[in-house]
């Protein structure tokens, strides 16, 4: 007898054995050799709980279609069986895939389910930043420039993602990233400057309260502004976030044309270090007080959302999670207390 059609069913709710159809976005799809130098590509199909991976490999059957017709952000109909590897985490053993078609939507696809958005309403997080920068920043050219900057760049800056996988993946969730940071990095400020008051020159809070709200400003110009599928610009691919923010804040400073050259020269450097780390593509070491207060804000807030993403999407059974792409490892959810 043949075998039954089977059901359709939402990837995330798929168990480790189980085969079905299911809809997908292709979120990556990237190029590799084995050791013999055979070519392969490693593909992640996720909806907005779960990704999993699927290797498709020069001898087998959908090598051809992934190499010259699958797009990253393109939408898939699955047939096949979610399998769990010990190293690699969630993957799917496909047996059948093809492009959806209008059709699909009888069956329950819906692209709007595939995207994430912020917690937030993005206008009133706008506002929330701007009221911020008019309160803490006392130097009045300092806070136009930031201002400025804010509301020429705020479309972008209302719709786009913090990265494109790793920490604020969905829309808005730049805008959310940027202003938990600022907050954060005020209420430092304010504290430590409490607790070292013989510093000398004192920290600069307006000078911590400008690289928050423009740390990663740059994105606007580094990433597409997109719905489904954010790429990179070419101008993000040559020069990164950092250096296109450092461009912004140099071009409009000199547009405006009385911001103090030395606070100006001291915000660029906020910018382009606050990643800290080469390997994360930071340029520069942080070479003032400030820029320490702004890369761990920045630091624990993106790794913190990654960690509560993982925690409160994970559908995994017994006391750890999947393995969490980013992450690069499981996190322990079985605690009680």
């Amino acid at each position: 007898m043949p075998r039954a059609k089977p059901t359709v069913v939402r990837l995330h709710e798929l168990t480790p054995g189980q085969h079905a159809d299911f809809f997908a976005l292709l979120a990556e799809r990237t190029r590799g050799a084995t050791r013999d130098g055979k070519p392969f590509y490693t593909c992640r199909f996720r909806d907005l709980q779960r990704t999993v991976s699927f290797m498709v490999w020069a001898d087998g059957g959908h090598f051809e279609a992934c190499e010259g017709e699958w797009k990253v952000g393109q939408f898939f109909k699955i047939r096949g069986m979610l399998t769990e590897h010990e190293r690699y985490g969630l993957q799917v053993d496909v047996q059948q895939l093809r492009p959806v078609v209008d059709a699909d939507r009888a069956e329950g696809f819906e692209p709007a389910e595939f995207v994430e958005g912020s917690r937030c309403d993005a206008d009133a997080m706008l506002a929330e930043l701007r009221a911020e920068v008019e309160k803490h920043i006392a130097d009045v050219p300092l806070r136009r420039l930031v201002l400025t900057i804010l509301d020429r760049h705020a479309e972008p800056l209302k719709r786009l993602p913090a990265t494109q996988r790793h920490f604020y993946p969905f829309p808005g969730g730049l805008l959310e990233h940027t202003l938990s940071v600022t907050r954060s990095c005020i209420d430092l400020a304010e504290r430590y400057a409490a607790r070292y008051p013989d510093l000398q020159p004192p920290l600069n809070r307006d000078l911590v309260t400008a690289g928050a709200a423009l740390h990663d400003i740059g994105r606007v110009l580094e990433l597409t502004d997109e719905l489904i599928e954010v790429r990179r610009t070419p101008a993000g691919g040559l020069l990164g976030h950092l250096f296109l923010a450092q461009n912004l804040v140099r071009d409009t400073a000199r547009e405006l044309g009385d911001v103090n050259p030395e606070l100006l020269l001291l915000l660029e450097h906020l910018i382009i270090s606050h990643l800290n780390h080469p390997e994360w593509g930071s340029p520069r070491l942080p070479l003032l007080p400030e820029c320490l207060i702004l890369h761990h804000a920045d630091d624990l807030d993106a790794k913190l959302e990654m960690y509560t993403r993982c925690l409160m999407k994970d559908r995994a059974d017994g006391p750890f999670t999947d393995r969490d792409p980013a992450l690069g490892k499981q996190l322990f959810k079985g605690r009680t207390v």
